[in-house]
């Protein structure tokens, strides 16, 4: 079985070919500003995209007829659950139009229908954004008009959990895990038998990371709000852009704040510390959500790949279960073996119907 994965971003387009779970080729297409402005709307790119993808593949000597399926990452929808979903005429509408509103990601499962429509094939889109396996207790908040959501990496955190299920010899769905994706956002989920039951929304709570804020002291933030200090919009950047590890050190790169560490910056090392303290925080409490019954504590995302950060957090989550390190984003691999599931008959396909 050949699959072509591709995950739209901002100002790019990834690309990858599989054959099975081999990787045959990857490659990123830079899309220029200057040529994006040029949409009204991020769904007016769609041709424009599968123009370069097209390209790509010519350069690649890849027919596109030789793929038995087209993958894409999923977009802005409405609360739904894990899985790998068929793109129908249906779904592509509902993208060009999203609930959750204007994303690159939208672009995915779009780009993945009208390919396949040209060769025959089936369109998938896997654990997009919005997945939602929440428990009734997960969604309260202690104010009724502001109910907790679910919106996290599940894409990466759903397919290193079941990567490591692989290798405990285990089902995905026979564990109970903690994953916590640390990126420029920071999630953390609890994984109960194969369903995400509770995660950390990483624009509105939790850890701060290297640019967000996470949870901040909701009477001080109202305060700031109605200060007059900042109008909405630059509100929203600093929590969201201009928050977390870049506040304090003025610098979004993790490695850049580990360096000024090693050279003896003292505050620098504090702030890194703040930041695993508040990731080994969330880890204790979704521990609580499985009543302490944990299997295994996973941690992944590119910030993993610091064996300082790893190294905190481990030391202070190691006594509520065994640690296991998956560093990185493995998105494309994720994309390709939710189609592969269904293609192989592994796992039966979602159809999207809200």
């Amino acid at each position: 079985m050949k699959v072509l994965a591709i995950n739209p971003g901002s100002t790019s387009t990834k690309i990858a070919a599989y054959e099975g779970e081999v990787c045959l080729w990857k490659e990123v297409i830079d899309h220029p500003s200057s040529e994006l402005n040029a949409f009204a709307h991020v769904s007016d790119q769609c041709d424009y995209r599968i123009g370069h993808i097209l390209k790509l593949l010519e350069e690649k000597d890849t027919r596109l007829d030789v793929f038995n399926g087209i993958v894409g990452r999923g977009g802005m929808l409405k609360p739904l659950a894990g899985g790998t979903y068929i793109v129908d005429e249906y779904l592509t509408k509902v993208l060009q139009n999203p609930p959750g509103g204007e994303h690159a990601s939208n672009l995915g499962g779009i780009i993945a229908y009208y390919l396949g429509q040209r060769i025959n094939s089936p369109a998938f889109i896997v654990d997009p954004v919005s997945v939602d396996e929440f428990e009734p207790l997960a969604r309260l908040s202690g104010f009724p008009e502001l109910p907790r959501s679910s919106q996290s990496h599940a894409l990466n955190m759903k397919a290193v959990a079941r990567k490591v299920a692989r290798k405990l010899g285990k089902s995905y769905h026979a564990l109970n895990l903690i994953v916590a994706h640390l990126g420029g956002g920071i999630s953390v989920a609890p994984h109960r038998k194969g369903k995400m039951i509770d995660v950390n929304n990483a624009n509105n709570e939790g850890p701060y990371s290297v640019e967000r804020c996470g949870t901040l002291p909701i009477s001080q933030l109202v305060k700031l709000c109605y200060s007059g200090k900042y109008t909405e919009q630059e509100l929203r950047t600093k929590i969201l852009k201009q928050g977390g590890m870049f506040a304090y050190l003025g610098t979004k790169d993790a490695r850049e704040a580990e360096k000024r560490m090693n050279e003896g910056d003292q505050y620098a090392r504090h702030i890194l510390e703040g930041l695993c303290y508040q990731v080994a925080k969330e880890i204790g409490g979704m521990a609580t959500v499985l009543a302490g019954d944990v299997d295994n504590i996973v941690l992944t995302g590119g910030l993993a790949h610091s064996e300082f950060i790893t190294r905190e957090i481990i030391r202070r989550v190691s006594f509520i279960s065994p640690v296991i390190v998956v560093p990185g984003e493995e998105e494309m691999e994720a994309l390709a073996l939710g189609a592969l599931r269904v293609l192989s008959g592994a796992e039966e396909a979602l159809t999207y119907k809200i």
